[in-house]
């Protein structure tokens, strides 16, 4: 069923929808993987760290949506489901119970790594397709490395 139909052509359509979907879901597991070390977080270095984690998680949920509702403008089902999201996710994985302080900062700066990544081939790859969504994925981008050399910064 389409209920929106996309200014798009089919080709194009394709190649934003398969970035689009691939930028939420690493969206949201960029939030989910945030705010499972903020709840675990633990060293000097607490209430600094515990409070930038929480940055991220606002920055990423606000990203997820504008992304999904860019699909869905599109006539593309935005998916978000923790299936999907486990399934097709670039970030890596955090490790169960407590997280040294120094340890959150490392693995922030590898989520933040890896999505930046991802973000930017996005980035590349939708600029002839849909100029619109490619600056979705600009804001997003500067967004993210900004987070990421917060972080770094935490390392020296």
């Amino acid at each position: 069923m389409f209920v929106v139909k996309s200014p798009l052509s089919d080709a194009d359509l394709k190649t934003v929808s398969e970035a689009l979907q691939g930028a939420l879901v690493d969206l949201i597991d960029l939030s989910l993987v945030a705010k499972q070390v903020h709840w675990n977080v633990v060293g000097p270095r607490f209430r600094s760290v515990h409070l930038q984690l929480d940055e991220v998680v606002d920055v990423a949920r606000a990203h997820s949506d504008t992304v999904a509702e860019r699909a869905s403008a599109l006539g593309v089902s935005p998916d978000g489901r923790a299936a999907t999201v486990a399934a097709g996710s670039g970030i890596g994985a955090v490790p169960a119970g407590w997280v040294k302080d120094s340890d959150a900062v490392d693995a922030l700066v590898a989520a933040l790594g890896a999505a930046i990544t991802r973000m930017r081939e996005r980035v590349a790859g939708t600029g002839d397709a849909d100029p619109v969504s490619q600056d979705i994925f600009i804001g997003i981008t500067a967004d993210l490395e900004k987070h990421h050399w917060m972080f770094q910064a935490e390392t020296v």
